[in-house]
């Protein structure tokens, strides 16, 4: 860091725009890590770059993978003439389709030939992404998945009532046939008939908020709550963390971006580490056994990196398991390339899940609905 830099940009000015340039390139860079970044840098001495480069990365990196896409961007700001402004953004390619119809001069007839274009790339774009991983998204393209969430229309699953409706067949309804006897002055009637009936089975949404699960945090509470709002009064949502916290109320809100900074003011420990076992533990002894859980469609979105104790969150599934309908957990990183469950976590609870599914981008999480309408 140069002497003619620190007089044009304050440290911190220029540390914090750093922090700034890699969440605008997809690190979930929020503002505690950003002060705790300063922080760093100024116990470690912001004067020295090694100190400002491994006081970054024990604070701004939330997972493995925000490791190379950090060591990039500090070499581009911090590599000489990098330091004084930020990198340029990337440009998002446009991909334009050709119109394979038969009318060859469709286009050139002046009859909306540029608009059905104009519309056959945004589908295609749109389609594309909906198939890009959430985690690697530029800040425009989370702002378009943010619109497809809110279009999502769930569907909810349904479970057999005790109560029953009438019908034109089924079993045979012996109180109404008899009252309509009685109207007839006991004279034989026709038969009534009835069938069970059914309502809105309940759906337990657990969203992990740890620093592993940042970049995926935002999509996971906004799918959550189109949940809630489909099958409004019969879902909770807790996140969960190194504590859990019930943000079924703001869920319950009907604008999304709303609900979403309601939840995020009641999140204590936001990007923080995880505790699935005693998390799970207070969520079971709390509400899942006095009856949120039971014969529920309980859904667990995180990545299963347990810090605590990987036995006591076996035992905890177990438990849940027993309790619930239908156990579904989604794992961002189960639909990459190469990927194997073998964190502790995620191998304490596979003999307790019914479904392990994918969940790192739209396209994702559509199929996580068909399973859970399914359930």
């Amino acid at each position: 860091m140069t002497a003619a830099t620190a007089r044009a940009h304050p440290v911190d000015e220029i540390l914090a725009a750093f922090a700034s340039a890699l969440r605008s390139g997809g690190l979930a860079v929020t503002a505690d890590r950003t002060q705790a970044f300063l922080t760093a840098a100024s116990v470690a001495g912001a004067d020295e770059e090694r100190s400002v480069f491994w006081a970054g990365r024990a604070t701004l990196c939330g997972c493995h993978d925000d490791i190379e896409r950090y060591d990039a961007a500090f070499a581009a700001w911090f590599g000489g003439e990098g330091l004084t402004k930020p990198p340029a953004r990337e440009l998002t390619r446009r991909v334009v389709q050709a119109d394979l119809s038969d009318d060859p001069g469709g286009s050139r007839d002046g009859e909306g030939g540029d608009d059905h274009a104009v519309v056959r790339v945004a589908a295609s774009d749109q389609e594309v992404l909906r198939h890009r991983d959430i985690a690697e998204m530029s800040a425009a393209e989370r702002a378009e998945v943010a619109r497809i969430f809110a279009r999502l229309q769930p569907l909810i699953p349904r479970r057999r009532s005790v109560r029953h409706r009438p019908s034109r067949r089924g079993g045979v309804d012996g109180p109404a046939t008899l009252r309509d006897q009685l109207r007839h002055g006991g004279e034989p009637a026709r038969l009534r008939f009835r069938t069970t009936s059914t309502r809105p089975r309940r759906i337990v949404v657990l969203v992990d908020v740890s620093g592993s699960m940042g970049p995926y945090a935002d999509s996971q509470l906004r799918w959550a709550h189109r949940i809630s709002r489909a099958n409004l009064g019969r879902t909770e949502v807790f996140t969960i963390g190194t504590r859990l916290t019930r943000i079924t109320k703001a869920m319950c809100l009907r604008d999304p971006e709303a609900a979403l900074t309601a939840a995020g003011q009641s999140v204590p420990d936001w990007s923080g580490g995880t505790r699935l076992g005693e998390a799970m533990a207070a969520f079971l002894g709390r509400w899942g056994r006095r009856g949120a859980a039971r014969q529920a469609v309980v859904v667990v979105m995180s990545d299963g990196w347990e810090r605590g104790d990987s036995a006591q969150l076996a035992e905890q599934m177990k438990q849940l398991h027993r309790l619930a309908h239908r156990v579904v957990w989604i794992n961002p990183h189960q639909g990459k390339s190469g990927y194997q469950p073998v964190q502790s976590g995620i191998v304490a609870v596979l003999p307790y899940v019914d479904s392990f599914l994918a969940g790192h981008s739209v396209a994702t999480f559509e199929e996580a609905l068909k399973v859970i309408a399914d359930a």
